[in-house]
């Protein structure tokens, strides 16, 4: 099992960067694929990105590309999330999840951490 937990959101303005940091627990952490989702209220939750055990495959929703970045220190067990350029409309919870190999979905999730962004 993996136990996950989030830091690093926090209140920003439009334009500005935030890092989020998930760490994890577990000795066989490198072999999870990671996720970053979020959820802004009143809404579903979305996938934002995701990265491979090895780091060399990355995925991101078409709303943030080119400003987001996700990145993993299999060494520390910890997934990050660089946001730059941040939006109003990318205000919400942001939540990192863990899937195992063979997994069709991911069955571990962190506690969520808020970004909020002003305009």
């Amino acid at each position: 099992q993996v136990q996950l937990v989030e830091s690093g959101g926090g209140l920003v303005q439009a334009g500005g960067s935030l890092r989020l940091s998930c760490a994890g627990s577990g000795r066989t952490w490198g072999i999870y694929t990671l996720g970053w989702f979020r959820q802004a209220p009143g809404k579903e939750r979305e996938l934002v990105a995701t990265i491979s055990w090895s780091g060399d495959n990355t995925y991101y929703k078409d709303l943030v590309k080119g400003r987001f970045t996700i990145s993993r220190d299999n060494a520390k067990n910890t997934v990050y999330l660089q946001m730059n350029s941040l939006k109003p409309e990318d205000t919400a919870v942001y939540y990192c999840a863990a899937k195992a190999p063979g997994d069709g979905v991911y069955n571990y999730w962190g506690q969520g951490t808020q970004v909020t962004v002003s305009s």
